[in-house]
């Protein structure tokens, strides 16, 4: 099998592992913050217990109760919850490495911010994901982890600071999925270095039959808390690399920090509504704005198209010097080009689709491979195939890239 087929296949699965992951941890992350909310005092309560719930679901009755430090002994049966916050982290990292770094030239370097190798893209890459956690655990271990909303207000802005940083380094496909990578590396990091460890403490003190500190589980939630309000802007994140009105904007990185600011307002709501308080239905007004602020900063322009000033490589020269050229260059204007252009041509379409260009040599040598996956390969493109490309046209791009493309 061929190793560009392998490639992609190889990237679904992470993917899916990745979605799968996620689904996991943010669904236990959500259950529990609303249970922690939702939780009420009541008589008869165990010696220790902080408050209970009733829940009903799958045919029966649930009784929870909450110690707020720890029960009297050890439960012999014990459940963490850990791996799924590992797991997604983990297979994030993996498909950053097969999407992002494995394909830097097309996918991570925009030469025209900054002319970067890809082994200094893909280290940048790596190095930063860190750099967050290290400022935040330090904020975090200050005075201000007493005043949880000055931390917040902090964290949001190392994250704005961040999205603008990585805007001037990398596309802006990358710079939007590198932001999202950075917040889930602190909410990673938040369970393995301080949550985990804090209860690993309270069991080894059970165990030992001390009493628990209760300061651990206050740091404990505070992180917890912190992951929950993060949540929601890092899965938009995710997805943002198959939306050019997002990514492709030039105020890419100020998006970004509206997004936040909605997960904010939203994750409120819920939250209040957990803990059986009035609903605070001003903060969807709230969303609402700033969904359509950022909706009107993505209308005020984009980033480049594409780069025809560049020089080519030595992989597209030899593309665009092949025998076959030719005639692919007339398949691709006449079949592609309606919609991959700078001004496209096809009724209800603004932008270039993925902001893909295929107006001149070098765009098309430039998107070979997205071509040979979506036409040549598959019949992915075009769309219902509207276009009304030939079998024996799909033919040919096959034979473009198999004899050019993969020196």
């Amino acid at each position: 099998m061929e190793a560009i087929i392998l490639h992609d296949w190889a990237a679904l699965a992470i993917r899916w592992v990745h979605v799968v992951t996620a689904i996991a941890w943010i669904g236990s992350s959500f259950y529990f913050i609303a249970l922690d909310l939702g939780l009420q005092k009541a008589p008869g309560l165990p010696d220790k217990a902080h408050g209970e719930e009733w829940q009903v679901h799958g045919g029966g009755f649930y009784h929870i109760t909450k110690y707020l430090v720890a029960p009297e002994r050890l439960p012999e049966h014990l459940t963490w919850f850990k791996w799924e916050s590992y797991s997604t982290w983990l297979s994030g990292v993996a498909m950053l490495m097969v999407l992002y770094w494995a394909q830097s030239e097309l996918y991570l370097i925009d030469p025209a911010k900054l002319a970067l190798a890809p082994w200094g893209a893909m280290l940048i890459s790596a190095l930063s994901l860190g750099v967050g956690w290290v400022i935040y655990d330090r904020l975090c271990k200050s005075r201000l982890g007493e005043n949880p909303t000055t931390l917040m207000l902090l964290l949001f802005v190392l994250l704005v600071a961040m999205a603008w940083g990585y805007d001037q380094v990398f596309t802006g496909r990358a710079a939007l999925l590198h932001l999202g990578a950075f917040t889930a590396t602190i909410m990673t990091a938040n369970v393995a270095m301080i949550i985990i460890p804090n209860q690993r403490i309270v069991v080894a003190d059970l165990k030992a039959g001390r009493t628990p500190d209760p300061r651990y589980g206050k740091i404990a939630k505070l992180r917890s808390t912190h992951n929950n309000y993060l949540t929601l802007p890092v899965v938009f994140l995710m997805l943002s690399n198959h939306y050019p009105l997002v990514f492709a904007s030039r105020w890419n990185w100020l998006i970004a920090a509206l997004v936040f600011l909605m997960g904010v307002t939203i994750r409120h709501f819920f939250n209040t509504m957990h803990a059986r308080k009035p609903a605070p239905w001003w903060t969807w007004g709230a969303t609402v704005a700033l969904f359509l602020a950022a909706a009107w900063l993505s209308a005020q322009g984009t980033q480049r198209l594409d780069d025809d000033g560049t020089a080519l490589t030595t992989a597209e020269a030899r593309l665009v010097g092949d025998a076959h050229f030719d005639e692919v260059r007339d398949i691709v204007l006449g079949r592609c080009s309606m919609c991959h252009a700078a001004e496209p041509g096809w009724p209800g379409i603004a932008t270039a689709p993925k902001r893909v260009v295929l107006e001149t040599d070098a765009q098309i040598a430039r998107h070979a491979r997205e071509i040979f996956l979506q036409a040549g390969l598959t019949d992915a493109m075009p769309p219902a195939n509207v276009s009304f490309i030939e079998p024996q046209e799909r033919a040919l791009l096959r034979a473009w890239f198999d004899s050019a493309g993969r020196g």
